[in-house]
């Protein structure tokens, strides 16, 4: 196979392959107070494997209350699944700072437009320091050994359907012990009359502009369709 440059086509868990033709920027959370919401979210892309096949995860974390602001799935590591999602996200709210690792998605020129249109400053974790991304990084391992090596997801809608009630429980009823035992989404909603026993979508609309907000984004935040590609 070596000599006849043949090799097997199969799915890699690599999903931080940097690009040296892009751009990258320093890491800027070293020594920082994070003590507010929407001060510094941090980005990640997570493989998954299925029964039949594979799809990768991206998600945006609120580091100060721990709340999973977005996600999305595909079963490519292009950059438009990630530009997508951060883009509807920054209709709702954006952070200060957004930290990423120097894969190939976010250093695209696709996604530093956004951020940059946005007025979000850029952040990027430095080579091979997984750490400095940590709060996403143990997100990925609560699902994974709390919900995806429980469940045997055979298929996309199964594990769409796990990814989001997993991501509901994690937001709404998991208690924090670093937030004092308060869920993520006490913290990230401290100033808005919720009940975080019942589900989003049953939440009466808060009278202020910025409540309305996020009280839409609460309804939709986990709801936006699946994008898949084909060959």
């Amino acid at each position: 196979m070596q000599l006849g440059g043949i090799s097997a086509i199969y799915p890699k868990p690599r999903t931080s392959i940097k690009n040296k033709e892009h751009t990258t920027y320093p890491y800027l959370l070293k020594d920082l107070e994070i003590n507010r919401v929407n001060q510094v979210w941090e980005v990640d892309i997570t493989y998954l494997k299925l029964g039949n096949g594979f799809m990768y995860l991206v998600a945006l974390i609120d580091v100060h209350s721990r709340y999973i602001i977005s996600w999305e799935l595909s079963n490519t590591l292009d950059a438009e699944f990630c530009v997508d999602m951060l883009q509807r996200t920054l209709c709702f709210m954006k952070p200060k700072i957004l930290n990423s690792d120097q894969g190939c998605q976010f250093t695209s020129e696709e996604w530093i437009n956004v951020l940059k249109a946005a007025g979000i400053t850029i952040s990027m974790d430095g080579k091979g320091r997984c750490l400095d991304n940590i709060y996403i990084e143990r997100f990925w391992r609560s699902f994974k050994y709390e919900d995806f090596k429980l469940n045997d997801y055979q298929s996309v809608t199964e594990l769409r359907r796990g990814i989001k009630s997993y991501i509901e429980f994690y937001n709404q009823r998991r208690w924090h012990q670093a937030l004092n035992y308060k869920t993520p989404a006490e913290v990230y909603f401290e100033d808005l009359p919720v009940d975080l026993w019942t589900s989003p979508s049953d939440q009466p609309e808060p009278c202020r502009t910025c409540g309305q907000v996020m009280n839409n984004l609460m309804e939709n935040a986990n709801a936006f369709p699946i994008r898949l590609f084909t060959a």
